[in-house]
């Protein structure tokens, strides 16, 4: 594939940036690798940017420069709210705020969280990670994404969605859900992107909302990463999602840091 070179300079050194993939750029200054850029698509079609690059004012507009000359927009990514020499770079590309995400850490405990009494609502069954059908997981997980497309916007949603395409549950195994008797109707992701559990989503369907579903599916993940020894999950929240801040907080977890969304438009 043709290649798109950017060459400045950064002290004595010339910085060469080209795009080395289709989503992929690369910077080069005496023969050494001193950053690259990285694209990918989310599956609500959404398009995210990641730059890493060794001297951030010099070589990141460099490569920022480079992207921003190739691809479309709105162009997202998502910093560390409390590094702000990173999120000081995207702001001088042009990049401006658009959600913040709280990120909590979530004890496991039933004695902490209070949830060692909380039971599924009537009717309501909840099926552990590993045991979901996948036809019907997969039907739920679209019908809950079409809901919440038809009102407040998927991209209302986590940040994190793991995975590209259409296909949105890319490991069955990761998701426990809630039953009646006839289908799905919720589901939570529980994933280990670092050293700790990440409960990643918590959704319900619009019909069975507000009856204590979404909290039997927080119980029973919380109590079953305690019984194997482990006494802190992570999570994230939009700061404007009430509900589930509500119930986050409620089981006593604790914010302890954000990540913001920028956006070029």
């Amino acid at each position: 594939m043709n290649t798109s070179d950017i060459t400045s300079r950064a002290g004595e050194s010339a910085v060469r940036v080209t795009r080395v993939a289709l989503t992929q750029w690369q910077a080069v200054a005496d023969d050494l690798v001193v950053g690259h850029g990285d694209l990918s698509t989310r599956p609500d079609g959404r398009l995210f940017v990641s730059i890493d690059a060794w001297d951030r004012d010099a070589v990141f507009d460099r490569i920022a420069e480079a992207i921003l000359a190739k691809v479309r927009r709105p162009l997202h990514t998502v910093v560390d709210e409390g590094d702000t020499h990173l999120l000081s770079c995207w702001e001088r590309a042009g990049f401006t705020v658009a959600r913040r995400e709280w990120e909590y850490l979530v004890p496991t405990d039933p004695k902490l969280t209070g949830l060692h009494a909380v039971r599924p609502p009537s009717g309501i069954t909840i099926v552990s990670a590993g045991r979901a059908a996948e036809h019907p997981l997969r039907e739920v997980d679209r019908a809950i994404r079409d809901e919440v497309g038809a009102s407040v916007g998927w991209q209302e949603m986590p940040v994190e969605i793991l995975g590209g395409g259409a296909d949105t549950v890319v490991d069955p195994s990761k998701y426990v859900v809630a039953a009646d008797s006839q289908r799905y109707v919720g589901l939570a992701r529980v994933v280990r992107v670092t050293r700790l559990p990440r409960i990643g989503l918590i959704a319900v369907r619009a019909d069975h909302r507000r009856r204590g579903t979404a909290t039997a599916m927080l119980s029973h993940i919380l109590g079953g990463l305690h019984e194997r020894g482990i006494t802190t999950a992570a999570a994230e929240v939009k700061e404007s999602n009430t509900p589930a801040t509500a119930l986050f907080e409620g089981v006593g977890a604790r914010r302890v840091n954000s990540n913001l969304e920028l956006v070029l438009r």
